[in-house]
């Protein structure tokens, strides 16, 4: 029989639940496609379409449909036997806390963990029940959380320096990096793909574990991707990068990629061509640094983004590097100026006014800048980066895409219990008139979650793109793909090994190992890393403070 006397509790934890979601997917997708558009490989547009649809794939094909009550079993479910009522007052608390931190987080910059958000709502409710509270060493306990503010990144950095080095060294700095790059690309996509399955197969919750999986098939599964992959880019990538980057055929655009052989000819048949005087590759390294100037109107918030301006600077280095065309970046209007700044004049209930807020409000999230800023500091920062060849750079960009569009699924399929579970354990609650350490996750619960991890990004995500990526140091296509998968490689070990990590850390943490492979201190924005680190550090007390207030007063309230 249904607790229909806590009906308010359950509506209460539902918009919670749709909150929490939203700003898990503002905070924790931006992680996975931050990168990309710091690098260029990827527009803001482009990104929010692919984080609607990987993140929907991985919460709903692959998420948990079992969630654990208590997160990690971070505290003692025995305080809640018997009063059925009380956990779920436990788990709309938790819920409040999980929502207020990521969306005051996001808003500021903070690119936080959002497992460790709700692991620090729980402690926060556990203290205010008067629950056991795990803090000695052991699995998901406090003490690790903790330790993972400098495991993860740690792990990460080395991985990843190590991973961009043999692209550094074996391909980028050698006498021809762009012959090169053309024989070595393919193994480098098989090498992703090969990763990123193991990834999928081990990490997600619906999959079995190692042990009952089978070492044999997870070995045939690393093999046949990989083989497949290497197949599959001799056929269809080598003579499509042959056509567009040896021949300067403009024509040629990604959705060519099918026609394969066919393109080994000297005149092949192309369908819907691109323009053929257009760019062949876009400049990887173009100028980022904006000067302000007094005819500013747009600002941005204190997470690290400038205003932009009519004027840019060129930077010596790339003055210096031949690789790279000067250019004076174009201003980059933003949605404010767009869609708002034509219609201002008009009246506020006319039609055209109405729709320019309209499309303001569905666009403004995808169609800011991400790339530039306005910070001399920054720009000295980037300029201790080496420069390397656009086209080398181009052959990693399809790399770089697919791990972020894989790091992005698994993201989907696990962390979607971090907004989920508290409701799922409060729903079941319910129906049930019973606490129940493990309850069933609805399909259609997992479709509402799946779509506003997208749409959090969608609308709110730029704030962590710019956060990370250009604002740490000089990022590229290679520099990015390396930055991923050295991430993702991280996760997929660390889970192996017990260690506690987060998605955030890892590829912050991989994040400064690239840059440090200049060799140069100065090529990373410390001031950046600090801030970021500050988040991780703020996010159990804050969370567990906002929860642990909410449950103990209304567990003292006082009632007639």
């Amino acid at each position: 029989m249904a607790l229909t006397k806590y009906d308010w509790i359950l509506a209460l934890i539902s918009i919670c639940f749709c909150i929490s979601s939203f700003g898990n997917g503002a905070n924790d997708v931006a992680n996975s496609y931050a990168t990309s558009v710091a690098a260029r490989t990827l527009t803001m547009p482009q990104v929010g379409f692919l984080s609607m649809i990987t993140e929907f794939v991985g919460a709903v094909a692959l998420g948990s449909r079992v969630t654990k009550t208590i997160k990690n079993s971070i505290i003692s479910i025995d305080r809640f036997e018997g009063n059925p009522g009380s956990l779920m007052l436990a788990m709309a608390s938790a819920e409040f806390g999980n929502a207020v931190w990521l969306i005051f987080a996001t808003s500021i910059g903070y690119p936080v963990s959002t497992t460790q958000t709700i692991v620090g709502a729980l402690i926060g409710v556990g203290i205010a029940a008067d629950s056991d509270v795990k803090w000695a060493w052991d699995d998901g306990s406090v003490s690790q959380v903790a330790a993972s503010w400098a495991i993860a990144p740690c792990l990460a950095a080395c991985f990843a320096a190590l991973l961009f080095s043999t692209v550094k060294f074996g391909v980028l700095e050698r006498q021809d990096p762009f012959k090169v790059g053309m024989r070595v690309i393919p193994f480098y996509l098989a090498f992703t793909g090969a990763i990123l399955a193991l990834f999928i197969v081990i990490e997600a919750p619906t999959a079995p574990s190692l042990e009952e999986f089978g070492a044999g098939k997870a070995v045939g599964i690393i093999l046949g991707v990989f083989f497949g992959v290497l197949a599959l880019a001799y056929i269809f990538f080598l003579p499509y990068l042959h056509r567009r980057l040896v021949k300067h055929d403009a024509r040629i655009k990604f959705y060519h990629i099918p026609l394969g052989p066919m393109l080994w000819k000297d005149d092949p048949y192309v369908y819907l061509p691109a323009k053929a005087d257009g760019p062949v590759v876009i400049n990887y390294y173009e100028n980022t640094h904006r000067a302000q100037t007094s005819n500013d109107t747009l600002g941005e918030s204190s997470d690290g983004s400038e205003k932009n301006t009519k004027e840019a600077d060129v930077s010596a280095m790339e003055k210096a590097n031949p690789l790279v065309v000067p250019t004076s970046p174009k201003r980059v209007v933003e949605p404010e100026e767009r869609f708002l700044s034509p219609t201002k004049h008009l009246p506020l209930v006319h039609p055209a006014r109405l729709w320019s807020w309209a499309k303001y409000l569905f666009l403004q999230g995808v169609t800011r800048d991400c790339v530039s800023h306005a910070s001399a500091h920054l720009q000295a920062t980037h300029s201790r980066a080496k420069q390397y060849d656009n086209r080398v750079e181009h052959l990693f960009t399809y790399c770089q895409v697919a791990s972020a569009m894989l790091m992005s699924i698994a993201h989907g399929s696990n962390d979607v219990a971090n907004a989920i579970g508290p409701w799922a354990a409060a729903y079941s609650t319910y129906q049930a008139s019973a606490v129940a350490t493990k309850v069933p996750t609805p399909v259609w619960a997992l479709v509402i979650a799946g779509f506003l991890l997208g749409a959090g990004f969608w609308f709110f995500g730029f704030k962590i793109i710019r956060a990370l990526g250009n604002r740490i140091t000089q990022l590229s296509p290679s520099r990015g793909f390396s930055m991923e998968l050295g991430a993702a490689i991280t996760v997929l070990l660390a889970s192996r090994l017990g260690l506690p990590v987060s998605t955030t850390q890892c590829l912050t943490g991989a994040t400064v190992g690239v840059a440090l492979m200049n060799f140069d201190v100065r090529a990373v924005n410390w001031r950046q890393v600090a801030f970021i680190f500050s988040g991780w550090v703020l996010t159990l007390p804050c969370a567990g403070l906002v929860s642990g207030l909410v449950m103990g007063m209304a567990l003292n309230t006082p009632h007639l």
